[in-house]
């Protein structure tokens, strides 16, 4: 078996002897270091690092197509924790029933980002009072996450928490970096707008595509999940699943700072959804803009700026989940 090991950010050639010195497996497997170049050559990946780790490489890895055990070693790990993997030897476990029996392998989504625009071409429509025209203004520079983009105060906060040292951002970054985000934080008009459904119950083909007006608002916070959780463990979209095809999308509107401050414990536990502010749903494709250019992050990583549109890549990577993982 060929097996290639990436190694993120703090992480040492010494984080990978767990998995080389287990002898529970049987096949005598050939290590190489670094991203392979061909899906030919290599027939499992383990990666080693945290979800901004994850992220920068999953153009490459789906492109490879081969299954990938994901190592918790970075200073956010929620889509590790989304497959069962909690802490290393988790991941040691889920090698070793990789090793021998092979029937921990899954397949599940990916969030796709794709930009609407270039900067200097015309307005956002929102800013024009028109809803968006059937085709994307530009198919470029589309990017993968796997577990959440975000856009609003969410990014407000992904941005200084990736200014804090790497050891901070591990122990509470995000809750540290969210507490002055919010009460600097003003609510901005934002449209989220998604598919019209055709009349037989099926949603028409990307070049046929009509728009509807989702959410139209002054808007504090838009999270597009694909796993239940970010920023370390805050469960913000609870309903989310890595396998059905859909996005769960929840938004926060205009919200006094001091209640915002107040709601974010709520989080953790995903209790935010009954409150009157904050509206949840699905879709498997959306598009968010705004008067004037927001940042767009995803896994606590800058994407690009809005418009934007959101959509779900099915069946885009394989994985290998903690043997324990029924479902996502």
């Amino acid at each position: 078996m060929r097996a290639a090991a990436i190694l993120g950010l703090g992480c040492s050639p010494k984080y990978l002897k767990p998995f080389q010195d287990d002898k529970t497996a049987d096949k005598t497997i050939d290590w190489r270091i670094g991203m392979p170049a061909a899906a030919d050559s290599v027939d499992v990946i383990l990666l080693f690092g945290g979800d901004g780790t994850i992220h920068r490489h999953l153009s490459q890895l789906v492109k490879l197509a081969a299954p990938v055990l994901v190592v918790p070693a970075g200073s956010g790990n929620d889509f590790a924790r989304a497959l069962g993997l909690h802490r290393v030897r988790d991941s040691i476990a889920a090698w070793r029933r990789f090793c021998t029996k092979s029937d921990n392998v899954r397949t599940i989504d990916l969030g796709l980002i794709t930009p609407l625009e270039s900067a200097g071409e015309a307005p956002s429509t929102i800013a024009q009072g028109r809803s968006a025209p059937h085709e994307p203004a530009a198919v470029q520079g589309a990017r993968y996450f796997c577990c959440v983009a975000g856009i609003g105060l969410d990014s407000e906060v992904a941005r200084r928490a990736n200014q804090l040292p790497r050891w901070l951002r591990a122990h509470g970054g995000y809750v540290l970096s969210l507490a002055p985000a919010i009460f600097r934080f003003a609510p901005l008009p934002m449209k989220i707008l998604t598919p019209e459904i055709a009349v037989n119950g099926q949603a028409p083909g990307q070049g046929d595509r009509n728009w509807t007006i989702r959410s139209n608002q002054s808007t504090t916070l838009a999270a597009l999940a694909n796993t239940s959780t970010y920023g370390g463990g805050m469960k913000i979209a609870p309903h989310a699943k890595m396998d059905d095809g859909l996005l769960d999308v929840c938004i926060v509107g205009g919200i006094d700072p001091f209640k915002l401050f107040c709601m974010f414990p709520t989080v953790y536990f995903g209790r935010h959804l009954s409150m009157s502010e904050v509206d949840y749903f699905q879709s498997s494709c959306l598009r968010v803009e705004t008067e004037h250019p927001l940042d767009v992050y995803a896994d606590g990583e800058y994407v690009c700026q809005t418009p934007v549109e959101v959509a779900v890549q099915r069946d885009a990577l394989r994985v290998i989940v903690h043997p324990s993982q029924t479902s996502f």
